[in-house]
């Protein structure tokens, strides 16, 4: 290799970025290097998310943006050419560096994006990161010559502790543009070159991580503990979201929040259209946030003391899962499931955390490259995945009959999950590409990090949802004044009455399920129905429409035309798979 340029950097830069390929722990250098002022945008015209914050004050401030995560500058996924472009749009405006951030313990495969960027024209520093692991599986790495070879500044990093973060902080102005001749068909005969001169492994034993890393992957073993786990995860997003709710949200809106507006509802005369858009309709003289319908009472109970506690458990539960290493083995192991309804592994994130809310799930569909399986996701978890306060609703409603009332109520759900998955696999244009994702290592989160995550996602869910929630509310408002919804009500009673075989009175937790779903499957308990029509309303109603608040956020998501053909997916299999079950229970 023939270094033939090399140039020093006399002023730091205003903006860093994080390169590296996926999983070497960009995102923890990242949470090192800035502040709490992070923000996490999608890319122009993609759904890839990035994050950028800002490191140092003054002259000195500088931007950190942590680039999606590559393996080569020739791209083969929309993450990868989001990455190419921002790397070519740096270069161009001439005032970042690049902290190469490699996986010690992967040197080989790691170098070959490093030797890409040093025939780039920006300044680089490399950060070997990982280097405790790489010292704990018998990897030894001699850096200097490393650095020599390389050209550019090389900096073993440990950024789970922080160990080597302040001397690669020290030494960006070191950086430098590592000019290189050789042609890219000899590019792996260098990176065997260098691995030869720099790196020794000795012999070692398994450890505990890598021998559950393969019990956890392994169908035989994984797909137990993969039921564990989420039985477990289940459990814990239950339990801190109802926590939340009924320590902190309730009490607020109902011992602080409801005085207020109730003050309100008497300045305004306690009537009328202003009164009904910002109270909604007066429920025995008082407020009640589940049907006043509100933009001030709904409309903010809905979002932020309905959605908001489960938004935080499954975040939480979620990032812990993904730093720790296990999603990538999820999604490795259920990825041939996947296929069958037409998306990959990685899918099993949305669908995940749609179990405990549908608008995170909707949201989360974005980690989905194409269109298509955004659409197949999103529908599949509008009609067949209740949001974990419907799902205790049900247990509540159909619990007293044990397995006789519930297994056919979620067993149900799951074969319509597969049979529509497949349907529209089958009848719906457009790829699915495979799935490409690489397998970390087990650790132990930074919760420094973890916690940051957390907090991006829900400002991102305040900035991107509530706004299109309160939108909806004020549109069903108007539908109510109106006397649309009793009019539509009305048509559809007799459909209602005759193919699902449910009184006239199912007919309003139809409705209200429009606003929320487990206030919905509540309405039922008082109205007498056998466990056949139970069983009946509980599947229609997790079916047949989502809440407005996933309704808004596909709207958002998906545009108005698949949002149009996701609804008729929606009614049409409710009603059918609802008569279906009159007639065969």
């Amino acid at each position: 290799m023939k270094k033939i340029g090399k140039h020093n950097i006399n002023t730091i830069a205003k903006q860093v970025l994080l390169i590296g390929n996926p999983n070497v722990g960009k995102s923890v250098i990242f949470s090192r290097l800035t502040g709490v002022g992070v923000i996490a945008s999608n890319y122009p015209g993609t759904t890839v998310e990035f994050s950028k914050g800002f490191m140092g004050s003054g002259t000195n401030k500088m931007r950190v943006i942590d680039v999606p995560g590559s393996y080569s500058l020739n791209p083969i996924s929309p993450a990868e050419t989001v990455a190419v472009e921002m790397l070519e749009r740096s270069i161009k405006e001439k005032n970042s560096i690049i902290i190469n951030v490699v996986d010690a313990t992967n040197l080989e495969r790691n170098l070959n994006l490093t030797l890409q960027l040093l025939k780039k024209d920006i300044p680089m520093i490399v950060a070997l990161n990982l280097w405790d692991e790489a010292k704990h599986i018998g990897i030894s790495i001699d850096v200097k010559k490393l650095e020599q070879i390389l050209g550019v500044p090389v900096v073993p990093t440990v950024a789970i502790t922080g160990e080597g973060i302040k001397e690669l902080v020290k030494r960006l102005h070191e950086a430098e543009k590592g000019i290189y001749q050789y042609d890219d068909k000899e590019r792996w005969h260098e990176i065997g070159n260098i691995i030869n001169e720099v790196q020794i492994i000795k012999h070692k034993h398994h450890t505990i991580g890598e021998r559950l890393g393969d019990l956890t992957i392994h169908p035989w073993t994984g797909v137990p503990l993969a039921l564990i786990i989420l039985l477990v995860t289940f459990y814990i997003i239950r339990f801190i979201g109802e926590g939340l709710i009924s320590a902190l949200f309730e009490p607020f809106f109902e011992n602080l929040w409801a005085p207020v507006m109730m003050g309100l509802s008497r300045m305004l005369g306690s009537t009328g259209i202003i009164h009904d858009l910002l109270i909604g309709k007066l429920i025995d003289g008082g407020i009640d946030f589940g049907e006043s319908f509100g933009i001030l009472t709904t409309g903010l109970f809905v979002p932020f003391a309905a959605v908001l506690p489960y938004i935080i458990a499954f975040y939480l539960v979620l990032s812990f899962l993904e730093d720790s290493g296990y999603l990538p083995r999820l999604a490795i192991l259920l990825d041939k499931t996947m296929h069958v309804i037409g998306l990959h592994g990685l899918a099993i994130v949305p669908m995940f955390l749609a179990c405990g809310c549908n608008v995170p799930g909707i949201m989360a569909t974005r980690i989905l490259e194409t269109k298509r399986e955004r659409f197949i996701a999103a529908t599949l978890m509008s009609i067949s995945i209740p949001c974990m306060a419907q799902t205790a609703m049900i247990f509540g409603l159909l619990g007293k009959y044990g397995p006789q009332g519930l297994f056919p109520v979620f067993i149900t759900l799951a074969l319509v999950w597969l049979i529509t998955g497949n349907l529209m696999r089958v009848f719906i244009g457009g790829e699915s590409p495979e799935i490409f994702t690489e397998i970390p290592p087990y650790r132990l989160p930074y919760f420094g990090a973890l916690l940051k995550k957390v907090w991006m996602r829900i400002h991102w869910f305040f900035l991107e949802a509530v706004p299109f929630v309160l939108v909806g509310v004020f549109i069903v408002n108007i539908l109510h004044t109106t006397g649309v919804v009793s009019f539509v009500g009305r048509i559809a009673a007799p459909l209602i009455t005759r193919l699902l075989g449910l009184p006239l009175e199912a007919v309003g937790a139809l409705l209200i399920g429009f606003l929320r779903k487990d206030l919905a499957v509540g309405m039922l308990a008082p109205l007498g129905l056998s466990l056949k029509q139970l069983v009946v309303a509980s599947v229609v109603l997790t079916m047949y429409f989502p809440c407005v608040a996933t309704f808004v956020v596909i709207l958002r998501e998906l545009g108005i035309v698949d949002m149009a053909k996701a609804a008729i997916i929606m009614v049409t299999s409710a009603f059918l798979i609802g008569s279906l079950l009159n007639l065969i229970l």
